[in-house]
């Protein structure tokens, strides 16, 4: 039977350490080990910024562990917290009727969960680039069933199956230099996993987890911290500072080299009282006592201690029950001290830790029984495990590793290329909007073209699923374009027509407007124009259009030695029949305009008969009414009427008398009788309510005179 290798690489900011080891069933037995520091500070912070330095490291080990195992080519690695990114999600699955469930059933509720924390992640706001980030690890916090919280849900039976996770994300330059590294190392990425994760899976196993522990894995660049509560793994953090920051305070403090600065950092907790030899930049020798070179750095080991003390305090909320150092920075001097007097704990619940025994890796060797020997060891196991591995694809001729979260489709690959699925569909174009006739319209833009996907060469959709060694090929849509309307397309023209007028033939035109100003048919539109296309259809509109815009005629007069103007509107018909200027006219209509009438003369100078200037008075028992106004015409020197009606140009004279207490005279001149027609002989007698009464007596509304005529001949009354 095949041995089944495993390869790790725990690559930190000061050294790498290699470990191969063979898997047998639940154990893992060291073959060799392999550790080299690197030349130059190729990397800062857990960041490779020197990625051939660090290759050429990566070659060393790798040949040096080849000659004792064979061939190596996957490995697995972890990833230090930097610029670190976690997220908690939870996943719930209908599990009723599939009996007894099994550790495949985990794994794929616990990828969904992961699956749930992308999605979050994508869509937030809390980073730039959400699709510039990696899933590095993940720990369960738990899974439920049914509604009752379990450590494992294997052999367990029940209806809905949920889980809750916390999610670890990296930015992609971190991971991508460690990608590129390993390329040029001749390895590819089987496993990835975070150094906490790593670290927390070998010192603090699931039975140990029901404590409030913190674990600071402290390197030479960063600090990585994972916080343990109530059986499960709570949260993960990172602090940009480790034992590089004291090495940089030696180094300033005493001007010597960093590599010799890290050899004298090493030494304090070794040298007990003896003292110290170096040599600084100057070429100068110097000896001093580890406890003063001890007390130089104490400042900035108390500004480290209290960046980790306030990591683990923003995860905890509050100080934990005790504290795990591992790393090679974990020996920084007085470090555990000062985080136990930062975290106001007692200093006893600050511990270094080493690997004494680790359940599952058999045969520890005295290389890595120090603190820095912690990380390794939980990236060598961890690769045994079903942790995130790849499925390698090529996406339009680049190489992209993706985190295997189980069922990849397309658009992963998309997602981790950073290619914007939207921008395969093909946007439409913008389209623009019109006001016509006081109306809002949309005029859309084309229709964008869809973009291709190709899967091996054969068409394929967002969903299909890809498999390792997939070659991809994609192909952006085309975005559509914006309208160029004219008019035309954005209004429906009305048709013309025609009328005739005073036997003149006229056509009907709609008449277009945009924005304000005249248009055709055909004129260009731009977004927001407001247009206005009406076809006249009253008469008043189409006389207008006809250049017969009504007004009125006035006519002149000489009224009293001065000049007065009267207006009169033309008269209007259709098709023979007395139209008023809103009537709606049809096409073939005939419009007629002639002249307006001449006033009449109590029209023209604004007199009427008024009732309430006369007085009602009896005669011989009939109605008559008394004018106490009288007014006197003469139209061109002749007498006239009110309703007589002067021709254009006319002189006119009128005269007024009042007369408000009038007499029986006026009662007479009103009924027009004169006494000269009457037959010669003939008395005339006058009653004033029924009393004898002279022609100078005034009267009264309602009086009632009586004229009482008698032939003096005959001797009897004539009338």
């Amino acid at each position: 039977m095949e041995k089944k290798l495993l390869f790790a690489l725990d690559i930190g900011t000061r050294s790498v350490v290699g470990l191969v080891g063979e898997q047998h069933e639940n154990n893992i037995s060291l073959i060799a080990v392999e550790r080299q520091e690197h030349n130059t500070r190729a990397m800062l912070d857990g960041q490779i910024h020197d990625v051939p330095e660090v290759a050429n490291v990566l070659i060393a080990i790798r040949e040096r562990l080849e000659q004792k195992c064979g061939p190596l080519t996957k490995v697995a690695v972890a990833a230090a917290g930097r610029a670190l990114c976690t997220i908690t999600a939870f996943a719930e699955t209908e599990v009723f009727g599939k009996g007894l469930l099994a550790t495949n059933d985990e794994r794929t509720l616990e990828l969904t969960a992961i699956q749930t924390a992308q999605h979050q992640l994508a869509t937030s706001n809390s980073i730039d680039d959400p699709a510039g980030y990696y899933c590095v690890g993940y720990s369960v916090v738990n899974f439920t069933l049914d509604g009752t919280e379990f450590k494992t849900l294997v052999g367990q039976r029940g209806r809905l199956a949920g889980v809750k996770v916390i999610a670890t994300f990296l930015p992609r330059q971190v991971i991508d230099s460690l990608q590129a590294a390993l390329q040029k190392a001749g390895l590819e990425m089987d496993t990835l996993t975070l150094e906490p994760i790593a670290a927390i899976n070998i010192l603090i196993p699931p039975t140990m987890r029901h404590l409030n522990l913190a674990l600071i894995d402290v390197g030479a660049g960063t600090s990585d911290v994972a916080i343990t509560r109530d059986g499960s793994v709570v949260g993960y953090g990172m602090v940009p500072s480790a034992g590089d920051e004291i090495t940089e305070a030696l180094s300033r403090n005493y001007l010597l080299d960093f590599n010799v600065a890290e050899k004298v950092k090493r030494k304090i907790n070794n040298a007990s009282k003896r003292k110290i030899t170096f040599t600084d930049i100057l070429g100068c020798s110097q000896k001093f006592a580890a406890s003063e070179i001890a007390t130089t750095v104490s400042t900035n080991v108390t500004e480290l201690a209290q960046a980790i003390a306030t990591e683990i305090l923003t995860l905890n909320t509050t100080a934990p029950q005790a504290v795990l150092l591992v790393g090679g920075g974990a020996l920084t001097p007085m470090l555990p001290e000062a985080l136990a007097e930062a975290l106001a704990i007692s200093a006893k619940r600050v511990a270094i830790r080493k690997p004494d025994g680790i359940e599952g890796i058999l045969t520890i060797p005295p290389l890595l029984m120090a603190p820095d020997g912690i990380t390794p060891l939980g990236i060598l196991k961890l690769a045994g495990s079903k942790t995130l591995n790849f499925v390698n694809v090529t996406l339009n001729g680049q190489p992209f590793h993706l985190f295997n979260l189980g069922n990849l489709t397309v658009a992963d690959s998309l997602l981790a290329a950073g290619i914007n699925i939207r921008s395969l569909q093909g946007r439409p174009g913008m389209g623009l909007t019109v006001t016509v006739n006081n109306k809002t319209k949309f005029l859309p833009g084309t229709h964008g073209q869809p973009g291709l996907i190709t899967v091996n060469e054969n068409p394929a959709s967002f969903t299909d699923p890809i498999h390792d060694n997939d070659v991809i090929r994609v192909t952006k849509g085309i975005d559509g374009t914006a309208p160029t309307p004219v008019v035309h397309e954005a209004v429906e023209i009305p048709t013309p027509f025609t009328v005739t007028v005073n036997e003149k033939r006229i056509e009907v035109s709609p008449i277009i407007t945009v924005n304000g100003c005249v248009a055709q048919a055909d004129t260009k539109l731009s977004d927001r124009a407001e247009i206005s296309c009406l076809l006249p259809t009253t008469l008043d509109e189409i006389l207008t259009i006809a250049g017969n815009k009504l007004k009125p005629h006035h006519y002149r007069y000489q009224v009293n030695e001065g000049e007065r103007s009267y207006a009169v509107w033309p008269q209007l018909t259709v098709n023979g029949k007395p139209a008023k200027v809103d009537k709606t006219v049809s096409p073939g209509d005939l419009i007629t305009i002639a002249p307006g009438p001449l006033p009449a003369l109590g029209t023209l100078l604004g007199i009427k008969d008024d009732p309430q200037e006369v007085i009602q008075v009896l005669l011989n028992g009939a109605n008559c009414c008394v004018p106490t106004r009288r007014y006197t015409f003469l139209v061109n020197g002749k007498l006239a009427n009110l309703s007589d009606i002067p021709s254009a140009g006319s002189t006119i004279e009128y005269s007024c008398f009042e007369q408000p207490n009038p007499m029986v005279t006026d009662v007479l001149l009103t009924a027009e009788f004169d006494t000269r027609n009457l037959p010669p002989g003939t008395r005339v007698e006058i009653l004033l309510n029924g009393q004898p009464a002279e022609y100078t007596e005034t009267i009264k509304p309602k009086d009632a005179i009586d004229i009482i005529l008698s032939n003096l001949d005959h001797g009897s009354p004539a009338l």
